[in-house]
């Protein structure tokens, strides 16, 4: 065949195999969106970016799309809830609704013998993560999100390196995309003098332990297996520092000393050895069955939530939690952004004449969910809902409590993505005084906020209108 003629036929039939290979592709994606578990909102928004724009969507979808991944499932040493020697709550709290639901759904019983101390501001979280590196005497145990190549980030590198040289088994579990550039010789202090830096799913392509949707989003520090501090604080200046900033953002958190501390090093120890490919049992040796002891009265249920537990208990629970609510639900999220189940049960609370209040920050660091969240908010305010703005510096904690009878606190955000896609970490509280702790913040949190200004769509917004229904449409997939 003249050459002329080779080369027409084959620049002729390339677009049709482009076209017949980029068909497939999106049959394969269209038929695993189809056999995953997803919400409605979720489905609909992949399948609108695969159909309308199957040259984006299709490679989106195959990069970032993954909710739960069997093969990781199968790989990830489960997580473990129920340690032997947990005392046990007693029978008005083992009897909740909510502590069944979350218990059948995966989460393990909720522990009893834990003192609960909130950690509401920057200065006091970094001061209470120092301290406790400082007066650990076995292990340090420490996932992140975000640690940040500033002030914060190094002071606390120093000071694990130093407890490491000391003897202290210190090991630091990232988030790859979270610390993309703080993962590697940033805190190689740390290994140089005898500690354990880890990068948990890398983003690397053809990777078989990678993905740049499944994020760890946990936001956990344990020590000697006894004390932990958890909730919503990275180690970066935003967040934490030994000095006060201007700039910090509002957290929340708590330091938990009990049974349920241990409870979340076992959440630790199972991301720790996906990541670091270690066996399970060579960690076994390290475990302390002295560290599961008696510290107070108060009732903890530790919930692991994401790619690596078998259901949603975390949405489970909270969807439990506003159904059950009696009297009132306060939210507090740097994010709103629910699925519509739970949009319609703060509805039909709010009609009804139940305490609904939301408060969210007035501007958040995201300008796309707070275009996102304007329509779910204006649902509430219609139906009764009172919401509350933040203003100021930004607010980054997240926080549930209902009837002063039940609080979570954690890593998850309101939205969909903590929901249902990342690697969560959340505390269920229930005992009177940790709610009631709770609730005085929550109240002390509403000097700081104003009401919003009536919000209606009008046609000479058009421009505000088109980017609210965009990151609307968009919401299931940020």
């Amino acid at each position: 065949m003249d050459p002329a003629l080779s080369n027409a036929v084959e620049t002729s039939l390339l677009p049709h195999f482009l076209t017949v290979g980029g068909f497939l592709l999106a049959v394969f994606a269209i038929a695993r969106l189809a056999g995953e578990k997803r919400p409605p909102a979720n489905t609909l928004a992949w399948l609108l970016i695969i159909v309308l724009v199957p040259y984006v969507g299709v490679p989106l979808f195959l990069l970032i799309g993954g909710r739960k991944l069997r093969r990781l499932s199968q790989r990830k040493r489960p997580v473990v809830l129920d340690l032997p020697g947990v005392p046990v709550v007693p029978p008005e709290i083992a009897a909740l609704p909510t502590v069944q639901t979350l218990a059948s759904s995966g989460a393990g019983r909720p522990a009893g013998g834990n003192t609960v101390r909130l950690v509401t501001n920057g200065e006091q979280a970094y001061h209470e993560l120092e301290a406790l590196i400082n007066s650990a005497r076995h292990s340090i145990h420490i996932t992140t999100f975000i640690l940040s190549r500033d002030d914060t980030g190094r002071r606390l590198v120093r000071l694990l390196a130093k407890r490491a040289r000391e003897g202290v088994k210190v090991r630091l579990l990232l988030d790859a995309l979270g610390c993309l550039f703080s993962s590697r010789g940033f805190v190689e202090p740390i290994r140089r003098a005898g500690g354990e830096v880890v990068r948990f799913m890398p983003v690397i392509p053809l990777s078989g332990r990678s993905s740049a949707n499944l994020r760890n989003h946990r936001k956990i520090a344990v020590f000697d297996q006894h004390t932990a501090l958890v909730g919503g604080h990275n180690i970066a200046r935003e967040y934490m520092g030994a000095h006060p900033w201007k700039k910090r953002w509002t957290d929340f958190g708590a330091v938990i000393t009990g049974p349920a501390a241990a409870l979340l090093n076992e959440v630790f120890l199972a991301d720790w050895c996906f990541a670091s490919r270690q066996s399970p049992a060579s960690l076994q040796r390290e475990l302390d069955p002295a560290a599961v002891r008696i510290e107070g009265d108060g009732a903890v249920q530790v919930v692991a939530s994401g790619p690596d537990v078998q259901g949603d208990p975390l949405y489970e629970g909270v969807l439990s939690m506003i159904q059950e609510a009696e009297r009132s639900i306060w939210i507090i999220t740097p994010y709103f952004i629910p699925d519509e189940v739970l949009l319609r049960s703060l509805i039909v609370k709010a009609r009804a004449g139940k305490d609904v209040t939301l408060i969210i920050p007035a501007k958040s660091n995201h300008p796309i969910t707070d275009y996102a969240r304007r329509h779910y908010v204006r649902q509430l305010l219609r139906a009764g809902a009172r919401v509350l703005l933040h203003s100021g510096r930004m607010m980054h904690s997240k926080a549930i409590i209902t009837d002063d009878r039940i609080g979570v606190l954690g890593s998850a955000n309101f939205d969909l993505r903590s929901l249902f896609v990342n690697f969560e970490i959340s505390v269920f509280l229930y005992s009177e005084a940790d709610v009631r702790a709770m609730r005085v913040w929550a109240g002390e949190l509403v000097r700081s906020c104003h009401q919003p200004k009536p919000e209606h769509r009008r046609r000479t917004r058009l421009l505000g209108n088109i980017a609210e229904d965009i990151s609307r449409l968009l919401a299931p997939l940020l």
